[in-house]
């Protein structure tokens, strides 16, 4: 039982399903989908009969959850808030810092939730697909006002980004080491091999500035 102590103060209907989505997801990447309505209520710091005046069931809340995981606008909104006047360099650490949260949660809930709940329908798969290109324009925006010092077009280099990213980060692939952003970043524009008067593996010695 929940002390009245205890208990959130009151929300706005929004922000009270938008804290019951975050305390929900917490649970199940910590504890799968079984989790109880109890274990909710208390993580979120409310009385149990309230989830039921948000969410009509425990499963639609669970799954209310797991889709708030992929949903893009908290990473769009990070995205946009990188200072487009910063270096190149800068610039994408910063995005690919971004996409390595983002990454490392999705990953986190697959593994947690194994096969259930991903049966994947067309609607998903247009989802999914539509989240891509918004996150892909983001990214291409990103680049864009350093679109000079690559030798393939912003789109492309947002494609790569993506792919580096997620082959350096998935923990099926790098176990509990991730590369680092910068040195992602640094691969991305410079490749692994040495150059004369420049570590292409340590782009801070460069103060930020790499050549393309």
């Amino acid at each position: 039982m929940i002390l009245a102590s205890q208990r959130a103060a009151p929300l706005p209907p929004d922000e009270r399903r938008a804290a019951l989505i975050e305390s929900t997801l917490s649970l199940v990447l910590a504890h799968g989908p079984d989790v109880s309505t109890r274990q909710i209520a208390q993580a979120a710091g409310v009385a149990e009969g309230t989830i039921f005046r948000v969410f009509a069931t425990k499963d639609e809340l669970v799954n209310a959850a797991v889709a708030s995981a992929f949903d893009p606008s908290p990473l769009l909104r990070e995205l946009a808030a990188i200072d487009r006047a910063a270096p190149l360099p800068v610039r994408l650490v910063a995005a690919v810092e971004c996409l390595q949260q983002r990454t490392a949660r999705i990953f986190r809930l697959m593994d947690t939730l194994g096969c259930l709940g991903f049966t994947e329908t067309d609607r998903d798969r247009r989802a999914r697909s539509d989240q891509g290109v918004l996150i892909g324009q983001a990214l291409v925006d990103l680049i864009g006002p350093g679109s000079g010092q690559l030798r393939c077009e912003p789109h492309e280099a947002a494609r790569r980004l993506q792919l580096l990213t997620v082959a350096f980060s998935h923990p099926r692939f790098v176990g509990d080491d991730p590369l680092p952003p910068v040195e992602i970043v640094a691969t991305l524009l410079d490749g692994i091999r040495l150059r004369p008067g420049h570590d292409a593996l340590h782009p801070d010695s460069t103060n930020g500035e790499h050549p393309c």
